[in-house]
């Protein structure tokens, strides 16, 4: 192995977390020409085709894949090392890669961790609000929140909170029509949804689980969206309390009846778990979910 140089590890692992030149270059503050020598000089220092190139970027190698898990680990181990020299927990730096669903990361986080951000400038947080589950294993995320933990994989994985979901319709939509005293009133009513076929969770299913029978006729891929035909007045729609108690006019519809239970699960592989950029993350989406337990729960109207 002559001539390797552990920093070209460094870029390796950008490299291999964003599968692009460019993306790893702003990562580590480079350009996309020094990103590739190093890779180049890695390789040839190992005498190992780390990744196969195509035009849509790089993708690992079946000893690349391996040799991200030593990479990842010398990093923790040497952001370890530094808060043992130091007595103290070394200031989080690097880039933390957070996906979370549409309705938490836009409704509830996104308000917040613009403070988180200010608190930690070593830090340069990539966050991604989608309406599909990241790959912990492919490297697309470095933390995840999900509606269901990952089924198997060498991840820690907790519960950071239950929430629920309520029925609820505009105002003037209910001021214009009789009102609504049972489910099977509810059911008459048109209903906004996910669209069937891209429902990519069984937790994304409300309909089913709580006005079983009935499909929504205004479907969108987007809580945003559904929010939005809800406040226009087109019919029920179906929120998370935390979402559609920040609408006065929204109204909930026979709340002590008509609501659904729903988990947020925290993830990440388990060789990140202690690096610093990653835990002082993790600790701050626990703390912070279980601050707001009251808002997730909708403890004020329907009381455990």
């Amino acid at each position: 192995m002559a001539g390797f140089a552990w920093d070209d590890l460094q870029y390796f692992l950008a490299v291999a977390r964003t599968g692009q030149l460019s993306s790893a270059a702003r990562r580590l503050r480079s350009n996309h020409v020094t990103v590739s020598r190093r890779i180049d000089r890695l390789e040839q220092a190992l005498s190992m085709r780390l990744f196969e190139r195509s035009p849509r970027g790089y993708t690992l190698t079946a000893i690349g894949e391996r040799l991200v898990a030593h990479a990842e680990a010398m990093e923790a181990s040497a952001e370890g090392l530094h808060e043992t020299l130091s007595g103290e927990r070394a200031a989080p730096r690097g880039v933390v890669r957070l996906s979370t669903p549409e309705g938490f990361g836009s409704f509830f986080l996104s308000p917040r961790l613009p403070d988180f951000a200010a608190r930690n400038p070593g830090l340069l947080i990539e966050f991604m609000t989608l309406q599909q589950i990241l790959s912990l294993s492919r490297r697309e995320a470095d933390i995840t929140i999900s509606l269901h933990p990952p089924s198997s994989g060498p991840y820690r994985i907790e519960r950071i909170a239950r929430y629920r979901l309520l029925v609820y319709a505009a105002r003037r939509y209910l001021d214009r029509h009789p009102p609504l005293r049972t489910r099977e009133d509810v059911m008459a009513h048109p209903l906004i949804g996910y669209i069937d076929d891209m429902i990519f969770s069984p937790g994304l299913d409300y309909i089913r689980d709580i006005l079983p029978g009935t499909r929504a006729s205004y479907q969108s891929s987007s809580i945003i969206v559904q929010l939005s035909a809800g406040l226009a007045g087109y019919g029920i729609t179906i929120l998370p309390y935390f979402i559609g108690s920040t609408y006065p006019e929204l109204v909930p519809v026979l709340p002590q009846q008509l609501f659904i239970e729903r988990e947020y699960w925290m993830s990440c592989h388990e060789q990140l778990a202690d690096a610093p950029r990653i835990r002082v993350l993790q600790d701050y989406l626990r703390q912070t979910a279980r601050d707001h337990d009251t808002a997730f729960m909708a403890r004020a109207i329907i009381p455990d």
